[in-house]
């Protein structure tokens, strides 16, 4: 059994997603579980060198998980033959620039949602990979969770019969910021940031509506700006002007019909961080992240 390395360039780690999500969560879970097996027994280790903005962040970070590898010079670490992957979960601002950047470094590319804040430019970068031969691939880690692979379970055995709707509920409640510290970044709520919820979530809806219920045939949005004002992280008050929360509605194949409200001002206390109710001719059901509870007749 021979073991492989596999270099990455991670930037973007010492933020919220970048940090908890991708590093602890998976490259260095990945890791402590000896990495991924593959079929014919030998095993891929990941072998991360971390990127960022601050020198003394990236150091901390390193340190308090065993690393060695971190830099703040991303033209650096992109010169590196010996770190094959590129892997981004900085501002959706950043994102397309910094992934032709890589894509001309000849690395493979994976990152976070949304690749870019224009169609434009997001078909221009998945061209440019295309072109230049590398592999790619963008976050869809909600397929993946534990009550929706349910969910598909129960779609692919015909237990819905014919599906008729798809009911969506996602949210949160951020807080603003003057109270006690919020969960997100400021920049996720100012438009000159690449901020908003529509922009952040829909692209996540869109891939698990085509994967479980149906192709996406249209849809509606109505966004709104329900708190329109906060506090950075310095503690001090700024205005919100992008859309905290967004109410969809999705004609897909088939005729069913999907609808998903998305909100970071919600205070209910919920089942899950977001929840599935699907209703069909011979069935109905109700998926969380985790769960998912069924119902016939």
């Amino acid at each position: 059994m021979a073991q492989h390395r596999l270099g990455i360039i991670m930037n973007g780690v010492t933020g919220r997603m970048g940090m908890n999500q991708h590093l602890i969560r998976s490259i260095l879970a990945i890791r402590a579980q000896g990495g991924v097996a593959l079929k014919n027994g030998d095993r891929v280790m990941p072998d991360p060198i971390l990127v960022g903005r601050s020198e003394a962040k990236l150091a901390q970070l390193a340190k308090a998980h065993g690393l060695t590898r971190w830099t703040s010079d991303l033209n650096a670490a992109l010169k590196n033959r010996e770190d094959t992957l590129f892997f981004d979960a900085a501002t959706t601002k950043l994102r397309a620039q910094l992934l032709r950047k890589a894509i001309a470094a000849g690395k493979d590319i994976y990152c976070e949602k949304p690749i870019a804040e224009t169609l434009e430019d997001a078909v221009d970068v998945a061209r440019a990979a295309k072109a230049a031969g590398v592999r790619h691939g963008v976050v869809q880690d909600k397929l993946f969770l534990p009550g929706l692979l349910k969910l598909k379970m129960l779609i692919d055995s015909g237990f819905f019969g014919r599906i008729l709707a798809v009911r969506g509920e996602f949210g949160y409640w951020v807080f603003e910021g003057d109270w006690q510290p919020a969960q997100r970044p400021s920049w996720n709520y100012r438009k000159k940031d690449g901020g908003g919820i529509i922009l952040d979530m829909l692209c996540h809806w869109r891939y698990v509506l085509d994967n479980l219920f149906g192709e996406v045939k249209s849809v509606s949005c109505l966004g709104a700006t329900h708190i329109p004002k906060r506090w950075d992280e310095n503690g001090k008050s700024y205005k919100a002007d992008v859309d905290d929360a967004a109410y969809a509605t999705f004609q897909l194949a088939d005729g069913v019909v999907a609808h998903i409200n998305s909100s970071w001002c919600t205070r209910v206390r919920r089942d899950d961080l977001v929840t599935f109710h699907v209703d069909g001719t011979l069935g109905s059901a109700v998926a969380g992240c985790r769960n998912a509870g069924a119902r016939r007749g």
